[in-house]
């Protein structure tokens, strides 16, 4: 891609050149027209101060005669030079501001500009490819964490919102084409601080094409991909440690997951949402008929999923031929009431709007709410912009695409250790599930808990590797208010991974080992205050012992051989 100063340099080489030349002849033609000086006698005026003048004079300053006052002939040749200099930046200046209003050359400077902020960067950082609902949620969501992004969307408008967005770490934006190589190439795919690359535009056929261009260009990049058709879905997960998310299946299994364990469903809501999102409520779905209006690629992973939990639910389909739809399934949108009559609205249980216009949804749901109010609803909402009127719907619960992706994605890469939580606590039952709700509660207040990992390395936990010698760190230690151990933080351990061994909520007098790796929740102060613990020997010296260790290498050196006992 050609430099910018080289493309502006050639966009104006000509006005230059008629610049450079106007001045030259103007300087040459006052030094050799022959001038006088205060006695009368010849006197011709040399380069420098020939210069000097046009300088002044081309630029409009005007000074005045230089060294002594011309004659006849400086004054003339003064004249066509002010006409000439003038006529000359007014050609140079307009030639300028055309090139800048150029919009090849505008895109050329923006270009440089974000590849010049990408290559500046000296930290981890994930390329966003595509900044809709689902990516601006999620580069929000990492801004917030202090993570840096870079983003990726073929649509300016979306850039100027990267642009005008109010986030603590604003991330480099660039409006292009994620399926040409050159474009991530340039978005740092190949540099060493890219930790993964996400594609979340609205098309699938992009997200393929990113995804194999970051296999190709740099292996080791972590792939995170959405995919909203099976084929697709099906071929991106076939090279490479790929992780591939579908929006309708992620949510169908959501809905399941309430059906036979809302405590589970609370728990898993809570662990993935983004920071300062309020907490979800409990869902009770109920088991029983439901009514399912459409019959896509949403519908049908909503039909299997409810189907696997032993509910039966009627399909309303207006093209049921064309979407394959069950052979009972009503003709129909679902925003007649005759329509959701034959379905048996009087004695179903719930139903779920999920067709992909949001009006018609909404429809489906004001009339389904006249025939039957006591229903369960679930509605697919497609567009942002429609947010007031589904929350106006008083829906149990809502299908967002984004926002499915968004908390999904921030999951897998908040830290590495939630995945192992996750797959622990599927295999629990609800009981278990709803025992850990309670406790979570006790640490929070109307926000989802703070997720973060503990390292217990030199460089994870330096305060560590000065302990007593007498003290044998455990997990009571992490939780102990360094400024009164007496008190406990509020967060809870939910997982320790030892090599290959995963231990679920370990219990506080579990001894901790070098490179032991912990995840905790809880609250944005018990998260601070447990840092201070990890990187602050005296604050470790304290909650271990009771006994607050000198600060200065004086008092330090005089108690040297003293190692208090710890208590029990």
């Amino acid at each position: 891609m050609p430099n910018v100063v080289y493309h502006l340099l050639r966009r104006l080489h000509l006005p230059l050149i008629v610049l450079v030349l106007v001045y030259a002849v103007s300087t040459l033609g006052f030094v050799l027209i022959p001038g006088q000086d205060e006695q009368g006698r010849p006197w011709h005026m040399d380069f420098f101060h020939a210069f000097y003048f046009v300088s002044f004079m081309g630029s409009t300053i005007g000074f005045g005669e230089i060294p002594y006052p011309f004659t006849e002939a400086q004054r003339a040749w003064t004249t066509v030079s002010i006409y000439a200099t003038v006529i000359a930046w007014l050609y140079g200046i307009g030639a300028l501001l055309t090139t800048l209003q150029d919009p090849a050359f505008r895109r050329l400077m923006v270009e440089s500009r974000f590849r010049r902020a990408v290559r500046h960067l000296r930290e981890p950082f994930y390329l966003v490819c595509g900044y809709g609902d689902t990516g601006s949620q999620l580069v929000a969501a990492l801004a917030e964490e202090g993570i840096m992004t870079v983003v990726v969307d073929i649509r300016e408008e979306r850039i100027r919102e990267v642009e005008l967005s109010d986030l603590p770490y604003l991330p480099p934006a660039l409006c292009a084409d994620v399926s040409v190589p050159s474009v991530l190439q340039q978005a740092g795919l190949e540099s060493r601080h890219c930790r993964a690359l996400i594609a979340l535009t609205d098309d699938d056929e992009a997200n393929l094409a990113a995804a194999v261009a970051a296999h190709l260009l740099n292996p080791s990049v972590r792939v995170i991909a959405r995919a909203e058709r099976p084929e697709l879905q099906a071929n991106i997960a076939s090279f490479g440690a790929n992780d591939v998310l579908n929006p309708y299946e992620l949510f169908a299994g959501r809905l399941a997951l309430a059906l036979h364990s809302p405590g589970m469903y609370v728990l898993f809501e809570w662990m993935t949402g983004v920071p300062h999102e309020p907490l979800q409520e409990p869902l009770f779905p109920p088991h029983g008929r439901w009514i399912l209006c459409g019959y896509g690629r949403f519908g049908k992973a909503v039909y299997r999923r409810l189907a696997e939990e032993g509910v039966q639910a009627t399909v309303v389909e207006a093209d049921p031929e064309r979407t394959d739809a069950p052979w009972d399934a009503v003709v129909g949108v679902g925003t007649q009431p005759d329509t959701l009559e034959e379905a048996g609205i009087h004695e179903a249980l719930g139903i779920v709007a999920g067709t992909d216009n949001d009006i018609n949804n909404l429809s489906i749901i004001a009339t389904a709410r006249e025939l039957n109010p006591n229903l369960f609803m679930v509605a697919r909402q497609n567009q942002t912009s429609n947010d007031p009127l589904f929350a106006a719907a008083r829906l149990a619960l809502v299908m967002k695409r984004g926002s499915v992706i968004a908390h999904k994605i921030f999951a897998l890469l908040r830290t590495p250790l939630i995945g192992d939580f996750l797959d622990l606590a599927r295999e629990q039952g609800n009981d278990w599930a709803n025992q850990l709700v309670s406790r979570i509660l006790g640490v929070v207040t109307d926000e989802v808990p703070q997720i973060w990992e503990v390292e217990i390395t030199p460089e994870g936990a330096p305060g560590f590797f000065d302990a007593p010698p007498a003290c044998t760190p455990t997990v009571d230690a992490l939780r102990r208010d360094p400024r009164d151990r007496s008190l406990r933080l509020e967060c809870i351990p939910l997982l320790l991974r030892r090599g290959m061994e995963r231990l679920l909520l370990p219990g506080e007098d579990t001894p901790l080992e070098e490179g032991d790796h912990l995840l905790f929740c809880g609250s944005q102060v018990a998260r601070s205050e447990m840092e201070w613990i990890l990187n602050n020997v005296n604050a470790l010296h304290y909650v271990l012992t009771g006994v607050e260790r000198p600060h200065g290498a004086i008092w330090r050196w005089l108690r040297r051989g003293e190692h208090p006992a710890c208590p029990g």
